[in-house]
């Protein structure tokens, strides 16, 4: 395939993910689901050439800025309350998801070596950053449920990436060592954290010194990029550099970044994550159909593979379930021994803890790279495949009744102290303040009494409302619903004027941009 082909294909694969994002939509599935679907229809259409992915490309091309996406919208505060949570989701009950399903794919493969059932266990282990991010977009969470998983889907590609090359080495020197594996991964993702602050801590400072927003935002999109590569090159966690360095950047971000470049970089990267986000997805679903014939045909691989590839899937729902419900069971016998005081997330928590394990690019990725003589390689593939489809399908569709299922409620411990108004009155307060103190001149006259009036009526009615929150909540939003329709009044008399000559484009580009603003903050305030 030449590149004008190739780029025609790449157009007519983003035309496809809006169709697909808009039928999602009008269905009401979520957009990862109709997207793999959809992937793996076109897979199979007449004409259209079979799609072969490399995957140290897809994972070097797609996984960094997915990565820095999910650290950088992270919240970093609560990361380091729930770290030991974290830690047990990404490092634990990876290692032990892994060891399950490699057991259980030796019993029902005598022959196949222990390495390469571990290879699996290790591919399928890690629950996905982007299909995660995907399925837990729709969906609200209490704040500890959504850290852990956040924080889990960030770091266990690590430990997947660990165990899998360690399994890989194994089926070649036929020696595997679990302690050398754990050893190898601490040593990994210590030096990725070394990287990453350094990546990290370079970009602030570059930042600080740029001020064009323009570079602000080109140079903080190659972050991920660089960090990962770097992290790769130096033969430590690639994945753990990003993270780290994403960490570090959205820390800063609020204090280097003007509001500018913060507008303007915002509406980029979303739609630039958009984007990689849903062509992950379509990849997927169109690689379907080379590790189909590589098996040959849907007939024999339901009739060869069909059952052990269920019995593995299984395994891999039990084995995570097993994991957070026994998590939950040492914390309660910790507390009774008064030698923690963690609050147990309950069965319903721990319920949609367990369920939310989505699989995704990490496992295609690394079932595509095993080489072409690894023992068991097709079964493999399938697995993998089957794996990506059923928690994507499944899990993807179901996780919003099951969380509806078990009425989840915020503990008190998990709230912030201030809620959003009382937040704003804090705000308003020392903004009139500030206000008081620049409205006099040297000799004590009021030379700013319309701002000084405005301030103040300004924060006696944000703290007020703070107060009466609910008492006025539905008067607000019909104050702010005349305000969309005066700002939409005012945008068609903007556009009358520039239709008839009487304005230029620089004045129309100005009061629209005014505008815009004033429209963005009223549906804000309205939320």
């Amino acid at each position: 395939m030449d590149g004008t082909h190739l780029f025609e294909l790449g157009i007519a694969m983003f035309l496809a993910i809006i169709a697909l994002n808009y039928a999602a939509h009008r269905l009401g599935l979520p957009p990862s689901v109709a997207l793999l679907a959809g992937g793996a229809i076109l897979a199979f259409l007449p004409g259209l050439p079979a799609i072969t992915i490399d995957p140290e490309l897809v994972l070097v091309i797609f996984l960094p800025p997915l990565l820095l996406d999910g650290a950088w919208s992270i919240a970093v505060g609560r990361i380091r309350h729930h770290m030991m949570g974290i830690a047990s989701l990404a490092v634990g009950a990876v290692f032990f998801t892994c060891a399950v399903v490699a057991v259980v794919t030796h019993l029902l493969f005598p022959s196949l070596p222990w390495a390469a059932c571990a290879a699996l266990g290790a591919i399928v282990s890690p629950p996905d950053a982007v299909s995660a991010r995907a399925v837990l977009e729709g969906v609200k969470l209490p704040r500890r449920l959504q850290i852990l998983l956040e924080g889990e889907s960030l770091l266990n590609d690590a430990s997947g990436l660990v165990l899998f090359r360690f399994a890989v080495a194994a089926a070649a020197t036929g020696i595997f060592s679990p302690p050398a594996a754990l050893g190898n991964f601490l040593l990994l993702a210590v030096g990725g954290a070394t990287v990453g602050a350094v990546v990290g801590t370079a970009w602030v400072k570059l930042v600080r010194r740029l001020g064009d927003e323009y570079l602000i935002i080109a140079a903080t999109t190659l972050l991920a990029w660089i960090s990962y590569l770097l992290g790769e090159m130096l033969h430590v966690s690639g994945v753990i550099a990003t993270v780290t360095t994403g960490l570090i950047a959205t820390w800063h971000q609020h204090t280097v970044l003007s509001a500018a470049t913060r507008m303007r970089g915002t509406s980029f990267w979303t739609v630039f994550v958009f984007l990689m986000e849903a062509a992950v997805f379509v990849l997927i679903g169109l690689s379907l159909r080379d590790v189909v014939e590589r098996s040959g045909g849907f007939g024999t691989v339901v009739a060869t593979m069909g059952l052990p590839v269920i019995a593995v899937l299984t395994t891999l729902v039990i084995a995570r379930f097993a994991w957070v419900f026994g998590s939950e069971l040492v914390i309660k016998l910790l507390n009774v021994l008064s030698l923690a005081r963690t609050q147990p997330l309950g069965s319903g928590g721990a319920t949609v803890l367990s369920w939310a394990g989505v699989r995704g690019v990490v496992t295609l990725a690394l079932a595509l790279s095993l080489p072409e003589d690894f023992p068991g390689r097709d079964f493999i593939l399938v697995t993998a495949f089957a794996v990506i489809f059923g928690t994507v399908l499944v899990q993807g569709t179901t996780l919003g009744r099951v969380i509806a299922w078990a009425q989840l409620a915020e503990p008190d411990s998990e709230k912030a102290p201030l809620t959003m108004s009382q937040a704003e009155a804090a705000m308003a307060q020392v903004q009139l303040a500030t206000i008081q103190s620049l409205a006099y001149d040297a000799e004590g006259n009021l030379i700013h009494p319309q701002l000084l009036e405005r301030y103040q009526r300004r924060a006696t009615t944000i703290v007020d409302y703070a107060v009466r929150t609910e008492h006025y909540r539905p008067a607000l939003h019909a104050h702010f619903d005349v305000v969309l329709e005066a700002v939409a009044t005012g945008r068609r008399e903007l556009i009358r004027l520039h239709r008839a000559g009487e304005i230029d484009d620089e004045t129309l580009q100005e009061l629209e941009r005014d505008l815009d603003l004033e429209e963005l903050s009223a549906i804000s305030a309205k939320a």
